[in-house]
């Protein structure tokens, strides 16, 4: 996906918006916006932006294993899980 090629100045917005819209949802590459030449904002596809958030939170929960593994804050699952049992049998 080349940015360059989805590149549009509000004004193209303001005029095109039905078929700015549509093409988002056809083709799902995303729309940058300028203001007097300047990028301001990315308009993209719901799908496509709740399968960025999706993947963000999982490179999140990534991102926070390796910490802890790194840090040392890691323990046989065999322990996890008796902990886990001990917990639920307590109900």
């Amino acid at each position: 996906m080349k940015f360059s090629e989805q590149v549009r100045p509000i004004s193209y917005l303001k005029a095109h918006a039905p078929e700015v819209v549509r093409a988002l949802s056809e083709n799902r590459q995303p729309v940058v916006l300028t203001v007097h030449g300047e990028a301001k904002a990315v308009l993209q596809d719901v799908g496509q932006y709740e399968e960025t958030q999706e993947t963000l939170a999982l490179l999140k929960v990534l991102a926070l294993t390796t910490r802890q593994v790194e840090d040392g804050k890691v323990r046989p699952a065999s322990e996890a899980f008796a902990e886990i049992r001990k917990r639920l049998s307590k109900r």
